[in-house]
């Protein structure tokens, strides 16, 4: 009884600690690393670079002699004919002199040997087939790269979205504070019979509407928090945003040189152009004699002579053989098109991602210039709000003003509170389309965790 009090204390105390353990907050640059190191379309892009670089040293196998070997037994007929006979898949060969009879008789037969061969020079072919391989997990790289920037500004979107959905909860709930407070001054008027009940019911109108919003508002919160929960491997309920810098106007961008290609997105287009040039230097050296230099040794048994199933027969032979695609150019010349119009597609589309990029870029500088402008009058904003709601506030208690216009003045500051904290975050937001349209951003992630 003893041991089992002892046992249930422990789970009891190991229960609320951890109860008491809280999911500790991410920041922005912390959450971006941990979508990238989980989510699978990155783990997706860097398997296809482990089978591109399998590719590169299966092209290289073409470096190494071909060695076969063989063996075979069989029981067969020995009739033989003399005369041509074309190469055939169908009709099986058979060696060794006429006979002149032609009976069913059938004897056993057994074939052992090897064939080594090897090409030592080849035009160039091999090394242009370990080219295009090399140019497959370059543009596979790429990939992997592209996926993780785009990854990572989708996160540090949704990111800011969340942070933006609490200020929205935040600022809502202030408002519901108020309107608390607005009912219990007109209740009070009320009870003293100095107001008409109707605004009393006016008053709880305001708050009924105030909770409203404020719940819209938490619903927002916990829709984008399982949009991030979901890129970042976790459960909603483990998600929590670290504001940092965030809550603050960032510094202004330093003007600079576009350097666009530079942007991941460009880099992997321009990897799909070299890859695509790789691929047709290795057809341009298909049409070439293939020469290799071949080695055979096999033994034979057949059962005409002495018993066949043991090979009692040895032979060998060293040689040199060379072969040309005589009527392989049609179609070498064919791939060469087609290969060659890949490259002016591929080509284009370099020339079209940096076009799109260049009108984000564009833009974003646009909508940075404005957000910051929005960012600089919404504190004035808030700050004349403030003051309506306590003059309007006032002259409600004094008798000279109408519970209308407390109310109307406390939602405008509702509304001018959440404008100022989206303000902020705006300008942020158009930072990092600004950021992601230049392909880098490493500046506003350490930003933001400062």
């Amino acid at each position: 009884m003893t041991l089992r009090i002892a046992l249930y204390v422990l789970l009891c105390l190991g229960a609320m600690k951890s109860f008491g353990q809280s999911t500790p907050a991410l920041s922005l640059e912390q959450a971006v690393a941990q979508a990238i190191a989980h989510y699978p379309s990155v783990r997706v892009s860097q398997e296809q670079v482990a089978a591109a670089a399998a590719g590169i040293q299966l092209a290289r196998t073409a470096y190494l002699p071909r060695v076969d070997a063989i063996a075979g037994v069989n029981r067969a007929t020995r009739n033989n004919t003399f005369g041509l006979l074309l190469p055939s898949q169908i009709i099986a060969s058979i060696s060794g002199p006429v006979l002149g009879t032609n009976d069913l008789t059938n004897v056993w037969g057994s074939t052992a040997g090897f064939l080594a061969s090897w090409e030592p020079f080849d035009f160039g072919l091999r090394q242009a087939n370990v080219a295009a391989a090399q140019a497959s997990r370059a543009r596979a790289e790429a990939s992997v790269a592209r996926t993780q920037f785009e990854l990572a500004a989708i996160t540090a979107d949704t990111f800011l979205t969340l942070l933006a959905a609490q200020e929205a909860v935040r600022a809502g709930q202030a408002g519901v504070d108020r309107t608390d407070v607005l009912i219990k001054i007109v209740d009070a008027l009320v009870r003293a019979e100095l107001r008409p009940g109707a605004e009393l019911s006016r008053a709880r109108a305001e708050q009924a509407a105030a909770r409203t919003q404020l719940i819209r508002a938490e619903q927002a919160v916990a829709e984008t928090r399982a949009v991030l929960a979901q890129l970042l491997g976790m459960e909603p309920s483990q998600v929590a945003a670290l504001p940092g810098s965030l809550l603050n106007l960032p510094s202004d961008v330093r003007t600079a040189a576009e350097q666009l290609a530079q942007n991941p997105i460009a880099q992997e287009q321009d990897a799909a152009v070299l890859e695509a040039k790789a691929r047709l230097k290795a057809i341009e050296r298909s049409f070439y004699p293939r020469f290799n230099l071949q080695g055979a040794a096999y033994a034979r048994g057949s059962g005409a002579g002495l018993n066949g199933l043991g090979p009692s027969v040895q032979n060998w032979g060293i040689g040199f053989t060379a072969t040309f695609p005589l009527f392989d150019l049609p179609a070498i010349r064919a791939r060469e098109a087609a290969q060659s119009a890949s490259i002016r597609a591929e080509s284009s589309r370099y020339d079209l991602v940096l076009i799109e990029l260049t009108g984000k870029v564009n833009a974003a500088k646009a909508s940075l210039e404005g957000a910051r402008r929005v960012a600089g009058n919404t504190p004035i904003q808030v700050e004349a709000a403030q003051a309506t709601v306590r003059q309007a506030t006032a002259r409600y208690q004094a008798g000279l003003g109408a519970i209308v216009e407390v109310a109307d003045a406390q939602r405008l500051l509702a509304q001018s509170e959440i404008d100022d904290a989206l303000a902020r975050l705006s300008v942020w937001r158009a930072k990092l389309l600004l950021a992601a349209a230049r392909g880098n951003l490493q500046p506003i992630l350490q930003e933001a965790g400062q």
